[in-house]
This record gives C-alpha cells, structure tokens and sequence, in this order.
C-alpha cells in the first residue's frame, strides 16, 4: 500500500494509543491511569478517535463500555501497527561480538590496512570470529556520500571535516620519512637535500596526480624532483625501493614497519613537511548503534600507536 504522508502528517499517532488503552480496559478512567494521563485528557482523546474513525467506537451499556463492531475490527491493526512502531523506536539491542554474525565495510587506504588489518583480524578470529570485513578503497572525495549511502560504515584516512551528521574522531598524528635502499643509492641517514632532490623518487597519490605535498614544499624552496612512478598502493613502494635506487616518502609509522620488515632505511625528510591527521569518520545515525561503536572502539584500542595519542570522539 502506498504511503499518504500527507493524510498520516494530520493523524497524531498518540491517538492509537489511547485507542488501544481505550479498547483494551473499556473504560476512560482505567484507560487514562493505564498510559498516564488524567480522564479528561482521556475523554478528550476518545472525542478525536470518534471524529478520525466516523464511528463512536465505545458506547455506554449496562455493564460499562461497549466496543462497536468497528472498534471491534480495530484491535488487532492497532496492536501490530503499535508493536511494529515500538520495535523500530526501541534502543538498540546490546551487541555481544563473541556471538555476532555481521559484516562491516570500510573504506580504508592500503597504507592503514598494512597497519591495523593483520593485528584486527587476528582479534577479531579470538574475540569475535563471526564478524566480517568488506573494505572498500578510500576516496576522500566521495566518503561523505559512501557514508550517507550506506555503502560503507566507517571510512579511515586523511579526511577533511564532515558535515553535520557526521562524525570524527582522529587516530594518529602523521609525520614524514623517507625510505630507501642505502646500498643501492649509495646514501645514508640522514639524507641530505641535494641527494633527495637528485634521487628519483616514488610517489603514491589517490587522486590520480602525479604531485604530492613533497612537489609543494620543494616549490616553496625553489626546487623540484623528479618522480619515477606514481602509484595508488603504498603497499607496492617498499618492494620497488627494495629493488631499484629509488627513494620514496611516507607516513613515518608506515615507513618505519616496511624498513623494519624487509631491511631497508629510513631518514628524515631534509623539507618541512606538514603532519597530518589520521582519522575515522562515520554517519551520526551510527554513533550510537552498539556494533558499531564496538568496531571504533576495538579499532582505536588495536591502532598502531603514533605520537599523538587520539582526540575523544567529536562531530
């Protein structure tokens, strides 16, 4: 059946309830203590249901309150439109992960899914073995509409601030490093300027550009790189600097596990360059839903530490 919003925008649905008191008690005055309300205020509402429904729906008899055969038709509706609308009011039911069978979809750069998945999921197989992970890459242009399409529930990266009914909280601070292969380019940390600038460098970008914070600090100074491969994927960069006289500059936190993990060095960055902010953000319909905040709350716990410890949960 087809919704006439304009026809139910006139209906005060706190008249189905006294109908439902009405009918079920037969009574004003037990009808009025039963939801709350005085017996005028009761009487007033069974004069409103009367000119709603064209009926008189309770008529005086010997014995007390009679329900006409149209009040009497009324009941059982009444009682699964009420039950149906108290279900989808009703708080969310509490979230127990060791018993849960749901699937979340996230939007996530590979640079954080290096980080944070093998820790999560290792977690999530002790803790909570039937929950599920869908990840999406990250488009910081389109997550605000990811998120208020329900295509993903929660997005992570660089993000600007959300609208109003969104919510974000940051992870970590980010700072720079460079990454190489010091047999191979024949430097060592730190790394000077003149070697950064004459090394041909690595450039992973989202947004299908081949320029990048590094190109706009060098700019300031007067200078420039030149940029040998640009790619989506960081995960890619570590296995590319491992094999060729390269260098590459990331996230401090990411460069230090791909150095760590496959022997390769790192330096600080000779250019200023500014922190930047890792974040979670979602839709605020989802702030308080429990599975929900349980899978931000699990993800912060788990995160990577970094220099900054998070921000409390903001819009």
């Amino acid at each position: 059946m087809r919704i006439d919003h304009v026809h139910l925008s006139r209906l005060d649905l706190n008249l189905l309830v006294a109908l439902d008191a009405l009918l079920t008690e037969r009574s004003v005055t037990r009808a009025a203590g039963r939801i709350g309300i005085s017996q005028s205020a009761m009487s007033h509402a069974l004069a409103r249901l009367r000119t709603t429904f064209s009926d008189e729906l309770l008529t005086r008899g010997p014995d007390g309150m009679r329900p006409t055969p149209r009040a009497l038709a009324l009941i059982a509706p009444v009682q699964a439109a009420l039950s149906q609308i108290q279900e989808i009011t009703a708080p969310p039911d509490a979230f127990d992960p060791a018993t849960a069978d749901i699937t979340f979809t996230l939007g996530i750069p590979d640079s954080t899914e290096v980080l944070l998945m093998p820790t999560l999921i290792a977690h999530l197989q002790a803790v909570a073995p039937g929950v599920k992970l869908l990840l999406h890459t990250v488009d910081r242009h389109r997550i605000l509409d990811d998120l208020d399409t329900g295509r993903v529930d929660l997005g992570i990266g660089v993000f600007e601030q959300g609208q109003t009914h969104h919510k974000r909280r940051i992870l970590n601070k980010e700072s720079y490093l460079c990454i190489f292969n010091a047999d191979l380019v024949g430097v060592t940390a730190p790394i000077s300027l003149d070697d950064y600038v004459r090394l041909p460098h690595l450039l992973t970008s989202l947004v299908e550009s081949a320029h990048g914070v590094v190109d706009d600090a060098l700019a300031k100074i007067g200078r420039k790189r030149v940029i040998a491969l640009t790619s989506p994927r960081f995960s890619v960069m570590p296995f590319v600097v491992r094999q060729a006289p390269v260098i590459a500059t990331m996230h401090a936190r990411l460069a230090r596990f791909f150095a760590d993990s496959m022997g390769l060095t790192v330096s600080p960055a000779p250019i200023a360059l500014p922190d930047v902010s890792i974040s979670m953000i979602w839709h605020a319909s989802n702030d308080a839903v429990p599975s929900q905040r349980w899978l931000r709350e699990t993800i912060v716990r788990l995160r990577r530490p970094g220099p900054t410890a998070p921000a409390p949960e903001a819009s």
